[in-house]
């Protein structure tokens, strides 16, 4: 795609992430965002601390929610497949909420209240269904929200590493969410893990899996950019 001289412009006119507003940032990412066909929603219908169960959504997907006080929580539901073993795929659904932090370079922490939980299924290993706690402190390099008059506004995440997220569409202005504040007692009574964010490997490592429970049950138009704080119109 070659620049004409106005998107050079535009583009040039976004502040860099070191100068960005977290105070204004907070105003554009308040709601409820999910992914892909928006089956997996943050709130009650996906996850029951009290029992550390799940309601199964329909397709895989993720969902974030972040509040005007600085609360978030994040929904999971994805698949893990096994390259040397193809009909060995795990599948895992994760939940956690806790609190949000925008930081001045544009990334985004996130503490969980230590009370996050997830179930993995893997057919061939030795427990084949079970589930455990999940407490890392999560890490985002970057966050951008588009707008575009077919889609809306969508949420795009990067993790640590910068690799990006699915993005995310905002299906409530509103956060949907659990009640911000420790929703069940954990076993190890152990303070967060300081991890880097949920990946397919730290979905299944060993060394989150010390209390295991068997399981109970591209449009053309205007389009806005958001990069942390920063708001710029493109026209393409």
């Amino acid at each position: 795609m070659i620049l004409t001289p106005l998107i050079a412009l535009v583009l040039t006119a976004v502040p860099t992430l070191a100068q960005l507003d977290p105070t204004t940032a907070a105003t554009v990412l308040i709601g409820t965002w999910s992914s892909g066909a928006e089956n997996v929603v943050t709130g009650p219908n996906f996850a029951n601390p009290a029992n550390e169960s799940f309601h199964y959504p329909k397709t895989t997907g993720i969902s974030y929610s972040f509040s005007s006080s600085g609360f978030y929580e994040i929904a999971r539901y994805r698949f893990v497949s096994n390259g040397t073993v193809p009909q060995c795929i795990t599948g895992v659904l994760n939940w956690a909420h806790g609190n949000y932090t925008l930081q001045p370079n544009g990334s985004i922490t996130m503490v969980p209240f230590n009370d996050g939980f997830q179930q993995i299924q893997d057919p061939c290993a030795a427990q084949s269904n079970f589930v455990e706690n999940y407490n890392d402190t999560e890490l985002y390099q970057m966050w951008q929200i588009f707008q575009d008059p077919v889609q809306g506004y969508k949420l795009h995440l990067f993790q640590f590493d910068g690799s990006p997220l699915a993005p995310q569409f905002q299906v409530s202005t509103t956060p949907n969410m659990l009640p911000t504040q420790l929703l069940r007692n954990t076993s190890s009574g152990s303070v967060p893990n300081v991890g880097a964010g949920l990946t397919a490997q730290a979905a299944i490592a060993v060394e989150n899996s010390a209390h295991r429970r068997w399981s109970r049950g591209g449009t053309m138009g205007a389009v806005t950019v958001v990069f942390g704080a920063g708001l710029a119109t493109l026209l393409l």
